[in-house]
């Protein structure tokens, strides 16, 4: 069985849009694209290498969209992205220019895949996509980089149809700009209790 990673650049109020740049995603008229660029810190570098190192993709077909446009051109900058394998989810194609590219109409698709062997599959972006693994219980890990703004409106990561899960933190780094690297493993069942004082 292989492992499910999410990577998110996200906000406070867990906004995922277009973090990259002002063109990247203007859906519903989104003003703040490009949000994470101000926060950008050296000193996160070495954990940025480890959430890049090779793996294999899961995208959503607007993300890969945006890959396949962007990341062949400066695959300096994320080594092995070219010659990993790309799964995209997608009912609108089944082509691409971009080697390695596979395409994947649903879940059951997305099942066969975590049940296989082979590398650990990483997804980064595609909220629909995510939302859609954690409501059929899907993902292993994620590695969320939590920036210092909110912007209210935007795509979020995070609705009230992921399933009930609970995750133990096994990896965290702040940057001095203020964005929180952590990484979440899948652990178990939600636990409850009683908060406070205990009654006599």
């Amino acid at each position: 069985m292989r492992k499910v990673t999410v990577l998110s650049f996200i906000t406070l109020d867990g906004v995922v849009q277009a973090p990259g740049g002002p063109e990247e995603d203007t859906t519903a008229d989104f003003k703040y694209g490009g949000w994470s660029a101000p926060f950008d810190d050296e000193a996160a570098g070495p954990v940025m290498q480890k959430q890049l190192a090779r793996a294999d993709l899961l995208l959503g077909r607007k993300t890969f969209d945006i890959f396949e446009d962007y990341w062949p051109k400066h695959a300096e900058y994320w080594p092995g992205v070219n010659e990993v394998t790309k799964y995209v989810l997608s009912t609108t194609r089944n082509t691409s220019g971009w080697q390695n590219s596979v395409f994947l109409t649903s879940v059951e698709d997305i099942k066969k895949l975590k049940n296989s062997d082979g590398p650990e599959i990483k997804i980064w972006g595609s909220s629909k996509l995510v939302q859609l693994l954690l409501k059929h219980d899907l993902v292993d890990e994620f590695w969320l980089n939590i920036h210092p703004v909110i912007l209210g409106k935007g795509k979020k990561l995070f609705t009230d149809d992921a399933l009930p899960a609970s995750f133990t933190l096994v990896e965290n780094f702040v940057t001095p700009s203020g964005v929180i690297l952590a990484n979440y493993r899948r652990d178990g069942e939600v636990k409850t209790g009683i908060a406070g004082p205990k009654e006599k």
